[in-house]
């Protein structure tokens, strides 16, 4: 009896899932190529804020990927962050700040400290305080940017005229087995960002490639009210933006948009990243993305405990039920993923039916720890 009660719950469950993931798949075949114009002429004033701790492998790159822009000078700014580095990342902007005079450099140990939890979001505000810019574009000290990238966000802005605009990126592929893990994760997250702005019915993005207008960030009184909370200086801030400005977000759905950052190169850095974003997750005022979010982990924890069951009970139906759910979301998932990494250029969907039982483990457990357990991110502690 306990054995069809499950597997009715499992149908269920694989069905309200399957269908969310079709629907995805049905808002990202939705979106239209962004047309792109290389004769373009821009006036849009971008601040590039960059965050920066214990970044001296990566800087550089990024700072290069930014500098070669194919965007005039004198319309954008640079601003790094040392966000309390104990490596060389500082000395290495120094060096870039010589031979470019729009990078500038900013010790977040020279600001007066603020009640805030999130030293990220602090050291964006401060670097906004000082932005030239009338647009502010974030992005991470690991990236790298498509040269055409800010020529495509100034053509997107001046012809759409949102306040805020959401952009794609995209992982480095690595060939081991926790870097096409990330890979595929990473993109499956992505194709839903651009599926759900797109359809105007989440508030997702991600801060390695965001732009939005510095009046909005003060309009929406910036971080207050979520500087409590360590993560979310992307997600909860485009939430409150949405909230005040309707209708105003756009989705850069190009490959000039997208810009590449490095994975992180061990298990412990990999959960301890993904505890840190699923952190956030019950502190949406945008409660789609909570049950959206509590659908995903329930399903992923069925089935992660059904074939446990099915050997406590010795219940061939129900073995046979979790294969076929696995089964069904396999497909699901992979109909989805087809275009979206079409979109993103990637030949590595042979590899994801494989990883399932992987995927399946780290959604139950980084979800679990995110709400209850705490994690490390460069170098600090958060409970």
């Amino acid at each position: 009896m306990i054995s069809y009660i499950l597997i009715i719950i499992s149908a269920i469950l694989t069905l309200l899932y399957a269908t969310l993931i079709l629907l995805y798949r049905k808002w990202f075949l939705q979106l239209r190529l962004f047309n792109y114009n290389p004769s373009f002429i821009p006036t849009t004033p971008f601040s590039i804020i960059i965050p920066a701790r214990n970044e001296a492998a990566n800087i550089g790159s990024c700072l290069q990927s930014i500098a070669q822009q194919n965007y005039p000078q004198h319309l954008f700014e640079v601003i790094v962050i040392d966000d309390f580095s104990t490596d060389e990342t500082s000395a290495i902007v120094q060096q870039w700040q010589q031979q470019y005079s729009n990078i500038r450099l900013m010790p977040l140990a020279n600001e007066i400290p603020t009640e805030n939890n999130s030293y990220k979001k602090w050291a964006i505000e401060k670097a906004i305080e000082k932005a030239n810019g009338t647009w502010i574009v974030t992005t991470d000290a690991d990236c790298i940017a498509n040269a055409n990238w800010l020529h495509s966000l100034a053509q997107c802005i001046e012809e759409k005229k949102p306040v805020l605009v959401v952009a794609p990126v995209s992982f480095i592929y690595y060939p081991t087995l926790l870097g096409i893990f990330q890979y595929l994760d990473f993109l499956s997250l992505q194709g839903i960002t651009a599926a759900s702005v797109s359809a105007g019915i989440h508030s997702m993005c991600n801060g390695a490639n965001l732009a939005y207008l510095k009046s909005a960030f003060y309009t929406v009184n910036g971080f207050k009210g979520i500087n409590h909370i360590a993560s979310g200086d992307d997600m909860l801030l485009m939430n409150k933006i949405k909230q005040h400005f309707p209708n105003s977000i756009a989705y850069l759905f190009h490959p000039n948009a997208i810009v590449l950052t490095q994975p992180v190169f061990s298990w412990k850095e990999f959960f301890n990243q993904r505890i840190r974003w699923a952190s956030k997750a019950d502190k949406y005022d945008d409660k789609s993305i909570f049950w959206v979010l509590v659908l995903v982990y329930i399903y992923n924890f069925m089935l992660l405990v059904l074939p446990i069951l099915a050997l406590v009970f010795l219940s061939w139906p129900l073995l046979v039920c979790w294969i076929v759910c696995v089964f069904i979301k396999t497909i699901a998932e992979l109909s989805f993923m087809r275009p979206v990494s079409r979109f993103f250029g990637s030949q590595h969907l042979k590899w994801f039916p494989w990883l399932q039982p992987l995927h399946i483990t780290y959604t139950v457990i980084a979800g679990w720890l995110g709400k209850f357990g705490h994690y490390e991110w460069k170098g600090r502690r958060v409970v």
